[in-house]
């Protein structure tokens, strides 16, 4: 089987350039990944850059912590599908839920979902601070509120994907949504190992060297 429509080519850090932009459009042209996934300054350029291919263009909202108003996220999904984005990736407001303030946490995601007019919405839940009962909680939230994926990690924090909290995610979830990992897919033996436990989408950075059963050093 060929995997390159699980991957969501990702370059979401701070210093990304022009250079690794166009370096990151053109390997998903030749692999033809399911996505790019990119910082919202340069949804436009990619979709320009795609326009002529059924590569998809990601973005992420919120990112990396999810403490922006609901307000703030909403706005900004709307804006990068406005700009050419396909799918949002969007962050919780994990302090939210570590409160058990489950009403904002829904909420939360329901105005992104609601402001994205039947556009792709992933929720990055960023398992490395939650607990299994804190995972659980936010996947049926989701779900709820009508988001299309439950998303494991930013890649920004203490930790990645693992197979356990992928099985647990989808176990969740059921056939309602859909999961993403992401963070710490470094080889393909890691693919294969969230894929098993229930992933249909990976959001790595290390794309081309998983289709080439390469190691990466890189965590996003």
């Amino acid at each position: 089987m060929n995997y390159n429509k699980f991957i969501d080519h990702t370059a979401l850090k701070a210093d990304t350039t022009k250079a690794v932009i166009d370096t990151l459009c053109q390997e998903a042209k030749q692999y033809d990944f399911a996505s790019v996934c990119v910082n919202p300054t340069w949804v436009h350029y990619c979709a320009d850059y795609l326009k002529d291919t059924d590569v998809k263009i990601c973005t992420v909202i919120g990112f990396p912590l999810g403490a922006n108003t609901s307000e703030v996220k909403a706005f900004e999904a709307k804006n990068a599908i406005e700009n050419g984005a396909d799918e949002v990736d969007m962050v919780i407001n994990i302090g939210a839920l570590k409160d058990g303030s489950n009403d904002l946490v829904y909420r939360d995601i329901k105005t992104v979902v609601d402001a994205s007019e039947g556009h792709c919405v992933k929720v990055i839940i960023e398992t490395c601070l939650l607990t299994d009962e804190e995972k659980v909680t936010v996947c049926q939230l989701a779900a709820q509120a009508g988001a299309a994926f439950v998303k494991t990690s930013t890649g920004f924090s203490t930790g990645g994907a693992t197979p356990h909290d992928v099985a647990l995610m989808k176990k969740t979830v059921g056939e309602v949504c859909e999961v993403k990992a992401s963070g710490g897919v470094r080889n393909y033996a890691d693919m294969m190992a969230v894929i098993d436990a229930g992933a249909t989408r990976i959001g790595t950075s290390a794309g081309v060297k998983l289709m080439h059963n390469e190691e990466s050093k890189e965590d996003y």
